[in-house]
């Protein structure tokens, strides 16, 4: 049986990756949650002196490519993305009740798809701000997730705004016509994860 998970979507700056870790230390409606953050699996490929089973150096040389240019895995690369998540997954069994929060992956109708087989998306949690709220979360770093990002300079937040805007919004459709629960939750300059889970709370 595939994992059950909840995807969480929102453009760079909304506090995903906070999101994800106040989850994992909290769980959510008394079940607990594993959080894969995406990007900052990535990274750590990245940075390694050897490549992490079962992916090669081929496999990360893409993965380099893609951090610096801010680009997607396309629907041809998916299996490099299948690796990441099979790696974690069987590095961090959850009990079968509980929930594995997806950060950064799928961020396309394509990636939507191809996750099917691994894990089972059965709610979305939409972080909603505008881009002026993003700039200013990214500046003030109110997440305290920046420490070391190297990708936080404004044309690469912008090159990023913009892939989510043409790229990753449209899965809120895609999920919707898949008949899968949608929760928004509104995030201005300062909310924290406890703020987002107060809303979450409210509205389920």
């Amino acid at each position: 049986m595939t994992q059950k998970a909840l995807l969480l979507i929102g453009p760079t700056g909304a506090g995903k990756t906070p999101l994800g870790e106040y989850l994992q230390h909290h769980g959510l409606w008394d079940f607990p949650c594993m959080h894969f953050d995406f990007g900052a699996e990535l990274r750590r490929i990245a940075a390694a002196t050897e490549p992490p089973p079962p992916l090669d150096a081929a496999d990360v040389d893409v993965i380099r490519s893609v951090l610096a240019s801010g680009a997607l895995l396309e629907d041809s690369q998916f299996p490099i993305a299948a690796g990441v998540l099979r790696r974690f997954l069987a590095e961090h069994v959850a009990a079968e009740s509980g929930w594995v929060v997806l950060n950064g992956l799928p961020r396309h109708a394509g990636q939507a798809r191809d996750v099917q087989p691994l894990v089972r998306v059965e709610m979305v949690i939409h972080l909603k701000c505008s881009p002026e709220t993003m700039v200013q979360r990214i500046s003030t770093n109110v997440g305290n997730d920046r420490h070391g990002r190297t990708d936080d300079d404004l044309a690469s937040v912008r090159r990023r705004m913009e892939s989510f805007r043409l790229r990753t919004e449209p899965l809120l459709q895609y999920y919707r016509d898949e008949g899968i629960p949608i929760e928004t939750v509104n995030v201005g300059p300062a909310t924290t994860p406890e703020d987002m889970c107060r809303q979450l709370l409210r509205t389920c």
